[in-house]
């Protein structure tokens, strides 16, 4: 698994990879990444901006530990 900081935010391509040089944490697509926030299965992330969402390291860990990744 990919090394992943205790505390701090993600963004998207860190979380399921960008199939170039970032891993994913999460080995879904995007699109099963943002359906799965859609059915309450995976957290919801947080806007800074237009363009850009973050999620907290500490969801995304939880979320690993539940196995329910897929």
């Amino acid at each position: 698994m990919t090394q992943i900081p205790e505390i701090g935010y993600l963004r998207l391509k860190q979380i399921v990879g960008d199939n170039k040089s970032i891993p994913a944490i999460i080995p879904i697509s995007k699109t099963s990444w943002w359906e799965g926030i859609k059915q309450g299965k995976y957290p919801k992330g947080i806007k800074l901006g237009p363009r850009i969402t973050v999620w907290k390291v500490e969801d995304i860990r939880a979320l690993i530990e539940k196995g329910e990744m897929k």
